[in-house]
């Protein structure tokens, strides 16, 4: 005869996650093995310092509220309301409670039975990501270093089973074919030809790659006549060559193929030049496996010719864009992927503005130059495309000629501005653009710009100082843009008040929770009961990490995970909280893309009704690190002698 209780409870679990992902049969006996409990409401259920039980918990009813104790006090953490877990310490780490469970309520609990449920977590990703990630920070942050590396795996995979490409070990299915330094281009032409390759590889004695020679090599030197068939191949080969190690995954490939636009890496023992050939692995076995790679897109920016032309290419990049998120690529690799295509499309609009400003009868341009990107783009972060957000340095000239300068550049600018425009990148609202002469300076001018921000901190400064600070030179001369940081840095000094206000500036926006935990939202206006992800979430973790960086005076990193990776480096003892920061940040930013592509819009508003559960806790659970880093910021500033 059916047990009815047990049915009855795995029916409630079926609904609730995570108890959704796990397979029925299985739940069926983690079901049979429930207990139920009453507790009456201010009942304790374990203590902050105990050893954990052998159950995890599930509300069934009524609430339960985790409480930090401190000298006697409390302090609110966690609401756990009907169909949420806690207690989850059994599963996931081997150490004491953190935090003190009693209910607020008369309360009916689940008790599930840790025995075999651990098993789960090694053969259920999605399981072991969700528990991890629903933690309280302070819990979190004492995870074992296993659990740890088991996270940052599932950060790029969606199935145990079938890994994504990206983070495949690519494959050669054959030797590589090499020859001598000396063979005469004819017989390393046959050769290439027999073995029907369309590369070979220029080795030494000691079978160590000293050169690379394609097709497209052949093409340029010896069928033009160029070159005389008998001449040496080492005449016509490319080296050095660029190699990786045989271990490598198609990710690491196509993040090399991009960074230097080359059509082919060699595999080598240990992954150096000083190493023997062992592979060689082309664009085209990446085409194999992947058909639409961003090596081959970030190629086809660079031949196109026309604004439309461009635009459907960024379309084709958001359809990249689309299936890493779905199969859940980490946000790191991801960002790195889009960040090349936005520079390339931005790059590719501004050599079609230099070249209309020449038919124009403009000329070149006058002087070097260096355009800068701002904002999300500028820390290396925009995935979608939002508005633009630019500016524009070019080198010092005399006063008689700056004006002419200025002119040209301006209408570079506005050139270039319009081709983004053109793609799908709005214009900035505020008229933050290069197409400005407000940012469109000399360097000298740029300088003053800055030291007049720092020394006169009022609220116009650090509101630019917001925008401007993230700066990241993307195309022309980057010693002027190197120039500006010496500057900068040289200026903050132990500007102690400015960057106490830029600390408080950052304090803004506090964690947006209610003290019932709900989501704070929009009052009124266009995005009413709408919440507010760039302002609201993502924006106080950029501005804190940016003062961070600031006061430990390291310079040229602007991008936000390589910030929290940088101070958690410096300040060992706020290591965990630096790196919840980041994984909070980059919930944020895969959510705010996920729902940008959905609304085909940037993402920033939303209502929280859109997402998952599993959504709705992550995004619930990933503010504390925003209040222990204003918390933070607050102690280390000493933002109270402020008000």
């Amino acid at each position: 005869m059916q047990n009815t209780i047990a049915r009855r409870i795995f029916d409630f679990l079926k609904e609730q996650l995570p108890y959704s992902l796990i397979e029925r049969d299985i739940l069926m006996r983690i079901s049979e093995r429930v207990v139920v409990q009453y507790r009456p409401a201010g009942e304790v259920i374990f203590r902050a310092g105990e050893q954990p039980g052998e159950y995890i918990f599930v509300v069934r009813e009524g609430a339960v509220h985790l409480v930090k104790e401190d000298e006697g006090r409390e302090a609110l953490v966690e609401q756990c309301g009907e169909g949420e877990t806690f207690g989850i310490r059994p599963l996931l780490a081997d150490d004491d409670y953190a935090l003190t469970a009693r209910t607020a309520e008369d309360t009916l609990l689940y008790a599930i039975n840790t025995v075999g449920f651990r098993d789960l977590l090694d053969t259920n990703p999605q399981l072991t990501h969700y528990l991890a990630t629903s933690m309280a920070g302070d819990i979190r942050r004492k995870l074992d270093t296993n659990l740890r590396g088991r996270l940052r795996l599932i950060e790029n995979t969606t199935d145990a089973n079938a890994p994504l490409i990206e983070i495949q070990s690519i494959e050669w299915s054959r030797p590589p074919i090499v020859c001598g330094p000396d063979e005469p281009i004819r017989e390393a032409a046959q050769l290439m030809s027999d073995e029907n390759v369309g590369s070979i590889i220029v080795v030494n004695a000691e079978r160590h790659p000293i050169g690379i020679v394609t097709d497209r090599d052949l093409r340029r030197h010896v069928v033009t006549g160029l070159y005389s068939l008998k001449r040496p191949i080492k005449d016509v080969m490319t080296s050095p060559v660029v190699t990786i190690p045989r271990d490598v995954t198609v990710a690491d490939v196509q993040i090399v193929m991009v960074k230097f636009d080359i059509h082919h890496l060699v595999v080598t023992e240990d992954g150096s030049r000083n190493s023997p050939v062992i592979g060689i692995i082309s664009e085209h076995d990446l085409l194999v496996r992947q058909g639409n790679n961003p090596a081959t897109l970030v190629r086809e920016i660079h031949r196109t010719t026309t604004v439309a032309g461009l635009r459907m290419l960024r379309e084709r990049a958001e359809g990249i864009l689309r299936s890493y998120l779905e199969r859940e690529v980490s946000i790191n690799y991801t960002s790195t992927i889009m960040t090349r295509i936005n520079d390339e499309l931005i790059i590719r609009c501004l050599h079609m503005a230099e070249r209309e400003m020449k038919a124009a009868g403009h000329g070149r341009p006058p002087v070097d130059y260096t355009w800068l990107a701002l904002g999300s783009q500028g820390r290396g972060e925009q995935l979608l495309r939002t508005d633009q957000d630019s500016a524009l340095i070019f080198a010092d000239v005399d006063p008689d000629t700056e004006a002419k300068v200025r002119t040209y550049f301006l209408e570079l600018a506005r050139r270039a501005t319009e081709k983004l425009f053109g793609i799908g990148y709005a214009y900035c609202p505020g008229d933050m653009m290069a197409s400005n002469e407000r940012w469109c300076m000399s360097v000298s001018d740029w300088k003053d710009q800055f030291s007049s921000w720092i020394k006169t901190p009022d609220n116009e400064a650090m509101l630019h100082i917001s925008i401007f600070m993230d700066y990241r030179p993307i195309h022309g001369n980057f010693e002027l843009a190197d120039e500006l940081t010496e500057h900068i840095f040289g200026q903050v000094g132990d500007q102690s008040v400015f960057l106490a206000l830029l600390a408080s500036a950052a304090m803004q926006s506090p964690p947006p929770l209610t003290f019932f935990r709900n989501l704070v939202v929009e009052s009124s206006g266009e995005h009413k009961d709408e919440f507010d992800i760039k302002s609201r979430a993502m924006r106080p973790l950029t501005d804190a990490a940016r003062v961070l960086i600031l006061n430990a005076k390291v310079g040229k990193i602007n991008n936000t995970f390589r910030r929290f990776a940088k101070l958690a480096e410096l300040e060992p003892k706020q290591a965990d909280l630096y790196r919840d920061a980041a994984d909070a940040y980059e919930i944020f930013m895969r959510l705010r893309a996920l729902q940008g592509l959905k609304r085909e819009d940037s993402g920033r508003y939303f209502s929280t009704k859109e997402l998952t559960r599993m959504q709705q806790i992550l995004l619930r659970n990933s503010f504390q690190p925003i209040k222990e880093l204003q918390t933070l910021l607050n102690v280390r500033f000493q933002l109270a002698y402020l008000r």
